[in-house]
């Protein structure tokens, strides 16, 4: 019988959060499981008493493991591909070995189950009708602040994950250029320090820079605005009757509009600037 590759998912913390089929297809289906890092692997084998032999596969070996995948699926053996945590691919190894498997003609089997997105989407309270996920946010201010600037007129509920390394970081250019937008912090999805907070980006910072430590991995899941800059027909009237009406400046009566509208101070200037020729345009507020 032609071999078969699994793509299964495994817990993200709690080890019961594996479905019957996941166990039955590690212990009985297949030869070998291709995984990120054997040690993580064999505690959850372990834990339920399956023997498999492993083979590692991450990064830095994709491309000749991947030769050893296909092969040992060309001898008629399936193979089990997992990740660390989760469903495999979703901001983990495994693309290529997939792809190159469907090259070769192979079944490529889903077993479904955990997946931090998910959990954490669906515990957040926030819209889930239409989402997007970004992986993970860039490690270089400069293309993170770009990448958090790509979600301000996302139409749906954004998810991404941050290493808990950067979240301050991360949380103060949220804060800065989505204002705010309401945001979930969900840490620890499954384990015991499972945590969820909830409130805008500078308010969730606040609550954690009181912290000696952050600690664990973090999904961020970002609402999506009230209104999107296409709703905002006419901001400079705004502007120019806060000005009259109550003596604002310009910056001032521009951060007031929108603190109303739930936008970033950068997306209520540009737009009236477009409006006012003679109003200088800014490249940061």
């Amino acid at each position: 019988m032609p071999g078969t590759l699994y793509v299964v998912a495994t817990p993200i913390g709690n080890l019961e959060d594996i479905t019957v089929r996941a166990l039955r297809i590690l212990r009985d289906e297949v030869v070998v499981i291709a995984c990120e890092d054997t040690r993580q692997t064999q505690k959850l084998l372990k834990h339920y008493e399956i023997r498999k032999p492993l083979i590692s596969y991450h990064e830095h070996n994709e491309a000749s493991r991947t030769a050893e995948i296909v092969e040992s699926l060309e001898r008629d053996n399936s193979v089990a591909l997992v990740s660390d945590a989760g469903t495999p691919l979703i901001s983990d190894p495994g693309y290529r070995v997939v792809k190159a498997a469907i090259e070769h003609g192979f079944d490529i089997v889903p077993v479904p189950g955990p997946s931090a997105v998910l959990a954490a989407l669906a515990a957040s309270g926030l819209p889930t009708d239409e989402f997007g996920f970004i992986g993970f946010l860039p490690s270089k201010a400069g293309a993170r602040r770009k990448a958090i600037a790509e979600i301000v007129n996302a139409p749906g509920t954004v998810v991404a994950y941050e290493s808990p390394h950067r979240i301050l970081d991360t949380l103060a250019d949220m804060a800065e250029i989505l204002g705010t937008r309401p945001i979930v912090l969900a840490r620890e999805i499954t384990k015991i320090h499972e945590e969820f907070l909830r409130g805008s980006a500078g308010e969730i910072r606040e609550q954690l820079a009181k912290r000696a430590s952050v600690k664990g991995e973090i999904t961020l899941i970002i609402g999506r605005p009230e209104k999107t800059a296409s709703a905002v027909s006419d901001p400079l009237s705004e502007i120019l009757k806060l000005e009259a009406e109550r003596g604002l400046n310009r910056m001032e009566a521009v951060k007031a509009v929108a603190k109303q509208l739930g936008l970033p101070k950068r997306e209520i200037y540009r737009l009236a600037a477009e409006q006012d020729n003679n109003l200088p345009r800014r490249s940061r507020d």
